[in-house]
């Protein structure tokens, strides 16, 4: 769910000291002293919201999951704490206090919640529990049923339908109604153990199956997690059936139907993997019938190109997945019926993510529907008058109710429905084949193999793989059309037996490769690949021949070849892949991190102070992807190597560690720099080692080694300890440690202090002649209590629907000049003024409030001393008294 921030490694986390540092002299004269919560939003022309409710204030918890019941009433549940039932006050009306009362079983005491997922359905509330139980809360995750078996409009009876093994962010999550309304759809992200299924979509035939280096999380993250990943089951409204639909995910926090019974997946990234080559951003995927995902853990995600599995409709790009629902029953103008909006925790958005049929799924275009800094969306539900209503909250933080209802001058009814294409209704007749014994699915399937729309030859091939393997494999080896056999092929290695290998290999090498298209050829160079990791190393004639193939198209213009040639030549031991390889890492590469991105990363920096800084220092310095690709494949390669090659390929490790990834990366690097060392003489070892940046490294290899880190232990400090810890005027403290904290929190990256350091923020060389101690570490804790206009960064809504957020650095007649990332600020966004519908000071300072939490209080007491004495070693502070 919402991102695993706490457990970042706390130099990852911290941003620059930007926005409202040190500036307690400057307040907004024109900004009430409590506005309301609604001013932070941005919406569309002609919606109106209204904030509704704070469980928070009421110590009712923080709430992340909701739904309405047969009775128009809202339920709604606290993440780690009970469920309630509201009474909603019409639109329009004078008091929008909701009444609310907490839901106990009648007679009894238990304290039930902690829901990810709350459906009420079949007169029951179905509730998806995420937690581990304790004291408060006894009932541990899994599926549960509540009723009302009496008619009192008191539920009586709890029944668990099914344990669940997992809990946290990545735990049992959303539960949703069938489209035909008699079963029901859940979804768990990669956390939960998949349990035993009456019936697969997806036969269980799903395998690592890749041939790239196995390099697990350096930080540990999911290492024990095994492919299929997150999944998506159906129901029955009894519990007592299950059948798994769709896998392949990482943590997929909601799902949703479109208005023809399509299924909608919102599925979360990685963001320790920003910056590596497997990175999959958060993504909206169409979950047909059997369909897999390709995540596989630590560097092992598939590509979206494998034919094996399915690509996204939308890539969006970094951050949180908590909410997806279709907008079809909401009273919104005609443009949003036929529109999904995904929520993002991290970073306050509502993504309108507007689906167009297209073969036998859809395309999409993605615009902002809502956004606010901050807005730690968690759940959201159309509401029985058709208005949104949406929840904040989260890891317990302050949590909030609103309502978003359309009240301008657009009809807001439609009696248009999504077209149902005839790839789409042929895909569905294939879907209705994914279940064993029916002899008729080989027939009806096989003319499909070849079909120019790839979720139908997905759906083809799924159909195959669920009959006897026996009763299509001679059929699969003797097909002519190169696509069919392609696909046939993928099919019966997934399904059959290391005896079929020559056989495989030998129909493979049959296809005439340099006729077909380059899509058929990363697919023929897939099934080599599938075969290579299920069966092994071929017969010496067969792996010559294969050899000669892929070594002749190597290298090519295509990314996407290079990887897959660079990965096959590797394993079959081809000499002449280290000089094209090396040769290719050698090329500057031209690399956009935003290609195919539904959102820009620089967009993100500063609507989320403890994350999107993060992405700020990476995009200051990306690694190339490509080059990291296939440097890390290169690890692998045991003969053909030549002193001069040795020397050039582990002096790559060394630049590499110059560069900034997300959390992982440096582990990464470091696993893949000592599989490669290995392969090296036992007595080159230790000097490859030390060409390789060896030195730069922490013990563990997953950071860099700075002088300046913090010993800690920190603590999570707060102003009303300050009194405490700083008993006394600060004397005899340490200049050097001072000093190296302010470097350490990254101050210096941004402030100057006698003319050293950035000049994005105030300079505070004279910080300590203007503030009091009190004032100054008030000023770091709570650095958005008072913000300069002078350093404020400006929120833009655009006539196109999108917004953007950042620091005004120049202006003319026609345009503003925005700086969005303070690690370049050098890099503007030319915004034309007749584009701006209005724009507004961001009420939230950039600054993290956690700055010096890692921070022990000798080293909090250097760093202050340090900003006292504004750098300067023979101030007072320094000498001892």
């Amino acid at each position: 769910m919402m991102k695993r921030l706490a457990r970042m490694r706390w130099y990852l986390l911290l941003p620059v000291m930007l926005l409202g540092t040190f500036s307690l002299q400057f307040f907004r004269p024109d900004l009430p002293a409590n506005p309301p919560k609604t001013d932070n939003l941005k919406l569309p022309p002609g919606f109106v919201a209204e904030h509704l409710y704070s469980p928070s204030e009421s110590k009712e918890g923080s709430w992340v999951s909701m739904c309405f019941d047969d009775k128009g009433r809202m339920l709604a549940s606290d993440q780690y704490g009970g469920i309630y039932r509201l009474e909603i006050p019409a639109i329009g009306s004078k008091d929008l206090s909701p009444k609310i009362e907490k839901i106990k079983l009648e007679n009894d005491t238990l304290n039930f919640g902690a829901a990810h997922g709350l459906l009420y359905a079949f007169n029951s509330l179905y509730v998806m529990v995420n937690n581990r139980a304790n004291k408060n809360l006894p009932k541990g995750s899994g599926f549960y049923r509540l009723q009302d078996t009496d008619g009192d409009d008191q539920f009586d009876k709890l029944t668990l339908l099914k344990n669940l093994v997992g809990e946290g962010e990545h735990g049992p999550h959303s539960i949703k109604l069938s489209p035909d309304k008699k079963s029901l759809y859940v979804i768990c992200g990669n956390y939960t153990d998949l349990p035993t299924m009456d019936a697969y979509k997806l036969p269980q035939t799903w395998k690592y199956d890749n041939l790239f280096p196995e390099i697990k999380d350096p930080r540990g993250h999911a290492n024990d997690r095994k492919e299929p990943g997150g999944w998506v089951a159906n129901v029955n409204p009894e519990g007592t059936k299950w059948e798994l639909i769709s896998a392949g995910y990482r943590n997929p926090f909601d799902m949703a139907f479109n208005d023809v019974g399509d299924l909608f997946v919102y599925d979360a990234d990685m963001e320790w993997d920003f910056g590596l080559p497997w990175y999959r951003p958060t993504r909206i995927c169409h979950a047909t019938s059997g369909s897999e995902f390709g995540w596989r853990t630590g560097d092992g995600k598939w590509s979206p190109s494998f034919p094996d599995n399915l690509p996204p409709v939308i890539n969006i790009g970094q951050g949180s997945p908590t909410n997806l629902l279709y907008a079809k029953e909401a009273k919104f103008p005609a443009k949003y019926k036929q529109t999904l909006l995904a929520f993002d925790w991290s970073f306050g958005i509502i993504h309108a993510i507007h689906l167009k049929p297209s073969g036998s799924t859809y395309t999409a275009t993605r615009e902002e529907f809502l956004s606010g800094v901050p807005l730690p969306l968690t759940d959201g539900a159309i509401g029985p008058d058709g208005a949104l209503y949406f929840l904040t909250g989260g890891r317990r933080l302050e949590s909030d109710l609103y309502r978003v209802y359309y009240n301008g001058p657009e009809a807001t009814t439609s009696s248009e429905t999504t077209p149902l294409t005839e790839e789409n209704k042929l895909r569905r007749k294939l879907e209705a084949f994914h279940a064993p014994g029916n002899p008729a699915a080989i027939t009806t399937a096989w003319p499909y193999l070849g079909h120019p729309d790839r979720a139908v030859r997905y759906a083809a091939r799924l159909a195959l793989e669920h009959q006897a393997v026996e009763g299509w494999k001679s059929k699969a080896l003797a097909e002519t059309n190169p696509i069919a056999l392609t696909n046939a092929l993928i099919g019966l290695t997934r399904s059959g037996t290391a005896n079929d290998k020559t056989a495989i290999l030998n129909a493979l090498s049959g296809i005439n490769y340099l006729k077909i298209s380059p899509t058929q050829q990363l697919d023929v160079l897939r099934a080599y690949e599938l075969v290579f990791a299920r069966f092994g190393m071929p017969e010496s004639a067969q792996k010559a021949k294969i050899t000669a193939l892929l070594n002749a198209q190597y290298p090519s213009s295509s990314r996407e070849h290079n990887k897959a040639y660079c990965k096959l030549l590797v394993f079959l031991e081809a000499p002449a892949v280290l000089p094209k390889t090396l040769a290719l890492m050698a090329k500057k590469e031209q690399y956009d991190p935003n290609e195919g991105l539904a959102t820009t990363s620089e967009d993100l920096i500063l609507r989320n102070p403890q994350y999107g800084l993060d992405i700020a220092k990476m995009l200051e310095k990306m690694p190339a992807p490509q080059q990291t690709y296939l440097a890390i494949m290169l690890a692998k390669a045991k003969v053909g190597w030549t002193p001069e090659m040795r020397e050039q390929y582990f002096a790559w490790y060394k630049y590499a560690f110059t560069l900034k990834g997300g959390n992982s990366y440096v582990g990464f690097i470091d696993k893949a720099r000592k599989i490669a060392l290995e392969n090296v003489p036992a007595n080159k070892r230790e000097y490859y080692n030390q060409l390789s940046g060896a030195e730069l490294l922490t013990k563990s290899g997953n950071d860099i080694a700075q002088e300046d880190y913090p010993k800690g232990p920190g603590k999570n400090y707060k102003v009303k300890d300050m009194d405490t810890i700083f008993t006394a005027e600060l004397s005899g403290r340490d200049f050097k440690r001072g000093k190296a904290m302010y470097v350490a929190t990254t101050c210096s990256r941004c402030h100057a202090i006698k003319g050293e350091g950035g000049n994005i923020g105030p300079d505070l060389t004279q910080i300590g002649t203007r503030f009091s101690t009190k004032d100054i570490l008030e000023a770091i804790l709570e650095p958005s209590k008072a913000i300069s206009d002078q350093y404020a960064a400006t929120q833009f809504e655009l006539k196109n629907g999108k917004s953007l957020v950042g620091k005004i650095a120049n202006q003319d007649t026609e345009h503003y000049y925005v700086s969005q990332n303070p690690y370049a600020p050098d890099f503007l966004v030319k915004v034309n003024k007749k584009d701006v519908v209005a724009k507004n000071y961001s009420t939230v300072s950039v600054m993290l409030p956690g700055l010096v939490n890692p921070l022990n209080v000798e080293e909090l007491k250097d760093l202050v001393a340090y900003l006292k004495a504004g750098g300067d070693e023979e101030h007072a502070v320094f000498k001892t008294k």
